[in-house]
């Protein structure tokens, strides 16, 4: 395969610290302007600056062991990585050599006419960028790295149909032990509806463990957990596994209003304060980033709590609607330190056990910071992640990247984890219309 030439954008190293490695014996150009915007970031307390200061102390590596305007070799195997400047190359009129974009994508345009033997490619997250590029004869593509599926109907749902013979389906209704034979490649943990082959309106759902397991009945929370009762099949696969002491590792993805969060809180209630003493998690520990939507409002007075606030205050939301709106009470369980509102950040640095967690808005979370959290597990503690991938507030991350997604899609092998997409909205019909239309 011929050798290439790429050029990173800012976006790339700022979405995975790593992305240098990731182009094997491929050389790699570094606008000088990217360092420089890479530097703005590397003060930051999220993801986003924890990979700002890892791509430069792996820079600062490589200047120690050559020169960075001659090339130094990026490992064994790979290629070699430069610095470059925009230098004298002419860019069309109608893009300005002083906007950072366009500086980039001047290095990647003056790479091309130097060296014309090879292909160069400019890898950008920025979807505007990349379209600038193509429309100026130049490559550009998008980092998928550390994209897990193209597309989010490739996503791992959770949930599948089965086609079967008539009998079984009484069979199974009858308690006896169903094998299900795979004609789908099915996952540990994975609901499925069975459907007669001779009425489809026949149909039973079962939890698949494995081929040499029979099939596991779906528990049966007609009577609610907390005071929630499900409303819809996907409900009560998120309870199943919410409630399973077997499954340490869930995930649960859906639109506004489907009941994600609440029903997380809720099995987090029910097994740490209902239980009380014989409890096996002796503390419900809800947390979510810090990522606001839309624009900042810059700083926020008061104290680190009182900073807070306006991020964990759907949190409380929640907690208050489960208490009955008995604040007393919540405060109480807060002060006994059954229930703790953290700060994703304090998070990152714990171990954790005896524990259940609630991460709510994952999807706003890295690779990286999912990583770093999951890491913090310690003994006897359940972690669940909530989210809409649909609604990413972090510039640096999307649908098919974000870290939510990438926990579901490497998880889903494992029979540790359990994962269920939820579909139907249950807020209010407002808010299950305005999900579809808006």
């Amino acid at each position: 395969m011929a050798k290439k030439n790429y050029i990173l954008d800012t976006s790339v190293y700022l979405t995975d610290a790593d992305a240098i490695y990731a182009y094997g014996n491929n050389d790699i150009i570094i606008p000088l302007k990217v360092l420089e915007e890479i530097d703005k970031h590397k003060k930051r307390q999220d993801g986003v600056g924890t990979n700002a200061r890892r791509i430069i102390r792996t820079l600062d590596e490589l200047r120690s062991k050559g020169n960075l305007k001659k090339g130094v070799r990026i490992r064994r195997g790979n290629g070699i990585a430069c610095v470059k400047t925009l230098g004298e190359t002419t860019l069309p009129k109608d893009l300005e050599a002083s906007h950072p974009d366009n500086e980039i994508i001047g290095v990647a345009f003056g790479q091309q006419e130097q060296d014309s033997k090879r292909k160069t490619v400019l890898v950008s997250r920025d979807i505007n960028m990349r379209v600038k590029c193509d429309a100026i004869g130049l490559s550009a593509e998008d980092y998928v790295e550390n994209q897990v599926v193209k597309t989010t109907d490739e996503l791992y749902t959770g949930f599948s149909t089965a086609l079967v013979d008539d009998e079984l389906i009484d069979q199974y209704y009858a308690g006896e032990d169903i094998l299900l034979e795979q004609e789908q490649k099915l996952f540990s943990n994975q609901f499925v509806m069975l459907v007669s082959n001779q009425n489809e309106k026949k149909t039973a759902l079962a939890k698949y463990i494995s081929s040499t397991v029979p099939l596991e009945r779906v528990g049966d929370f007609k009577r609610g957990v907390w005071g929630v009762k499900p409303r819809n099949k996907e409900q009560s696969f998120a309870l199943d596994l919410l409630m399973n002491d077997e499954i340490p590792v869930v995930t649960l993805i859906g639109s506004a209003g489907t009941g994600k969060t609440l029903l997380a809180i809720a099995a987090g209630l029910e097994q740490v304060i209902e239980k009380n003493s014989e409890a096996r998690y002796k503390r419900l520990i809800v947390s979510r980033p810090v990522q606001p939507m839309g624009r900042d409002i810059g700083f926020l007075p008061g104290t680190m709590e009182e900073k807070m606030i306006p991020w964990l205050l759907p949190i409380q939301d929640n907690l208050s609607f489960l208490m009955g709106n008995d604040k007393a009470t919540l405060q109480m369980h807060i002060e006994q330190g059954l229930i703790e509102i953290e700060a994703l950040t304090y998070i990152r640095g714990r171990s954790i056990t005896n524990a259940y967690i609630v991460i709510d808005e994952a999807q706003n979370l890295t690779n990286h910071e999912l990583k770093t959290i999951i890491t913090r597990v310690g003994d006897d503690t359940k972690i669940i992640l909530t989210g809409d991938i649909g609604q990413i507030d972090n510039v640096y991350i999307d649908e098919a990247s974000n870290g939510l997604t990438y926990a579901v899609e490497k998880f889903k092998k494992h029979g540790i984890a359990g994962h269920i997409t939820l579909k139907k909205g249950e807020r209010s019909t407002v808010a299950t219309l305005a999900s579809k239309v808006l």
